[in-house]
């Protein structure tokens, strides 16, 4: 592989993923913040964030931190919430196949719902140029400062979220909508294949006014918007 050509790459996912990268700061000082409140220690902070890496699953797993610890509740809610990885990394196989496992691994640890759809998106791009579909550094470009900032703002949040107060009330709960609003945006490319998106949103919305205090919403969203995609045949990112 190229050295120059793969720093270009790496600063070209940097640079497109700045503005969903700079969204997450808030978030993450946000759950610092709460895990501190509900008594964890920054250590345990910043291992919750750095090994499990999924914002969703680690703002439900801070909700059920008390005395005496849930741990099964957290472990069962916290893969319910994942579950949608599976999906994301089938979504994956054709352009990540050929890799090497010393690769491999890496790119599936920081994989996230940011990452993956940029990376799909610009995979979509690049066959219409006629070039390789998937470039391995642009991926990491994307996934590497999130992670790096995600854990640093953790950490900050953690220790010294209480000078902030609650920044709940600032108003950047948006921040996460938002960013994901911009990301189905970037993957819509016609109407027939936003009807997977759809189904799976209302089905998710019905789950989770059924079942509020669960996670099973994510699950049930997630398989009815994979079975609308299957029988449709319009979920798919070319």
């Amino acid at each position: 592989m190229n050295t120059p050509h793969t720093l270009s790459e790496f600063r070209r996912g940097i640079k497109e993923a700045a503005p969903i990268i700079i969204g997450m700061i808030p978030f993450a000082l946000i759950l610092g913040a709460q895990a501190a409140r509900k008594g964890m220690s920054w250590l345990e902070t910043i291992l919750m964030m750095g090994l499990n890496f999924a914002g969703g699953s680690e703002f439900a797993a801070v909700g059920l931190w008390h005395s005496p610890l849930p741990v099964l509740l957290i472990i069962g809610t916290t893969l319910l919430i994942n579950s949608r990885h599976i999906l994301m990394g089938i979504a994956f196989i054709p352009f990540i196949r050929h890799l090497p496992l010393k690769q491999l691994l890496p790119a599936l640890f920081v994989m996230t719902d940011e990452s993956w759809a940029m990376s799909l998106t610009d995979a979509r791009k690049r066959q219409k140029a006629g070039l390789p579909a998937f470039s391995l550094p642009y991926y990491f470009g994307t996934a590497l400062p999130l992670y790096a900032l995600w854990v640093s703002c953790g950490f900050i949040g953690a220790r010294f979220g209480y000078l902030l107060g609650n920044v709940e009330k600032l108003g950047f709960g948006m921040a996460f909508p938002a960013v994901f609003l911009v990301l189905i945006r970037s993957m819509w490319t016609t109407w027939r294949a936003a009807v997977p998106w759809l189904v799976s949103l209302v089905v998710a919305a019905a789950s989770y006014l059924m079942l509020p205090h669960s996670g099973w919403y994510v699950l049930f969203g997630t398989f009815a918007g994979l079975l609308a995609a299957s029988f449709g045949q319009g979920g798919e990112v070319e």
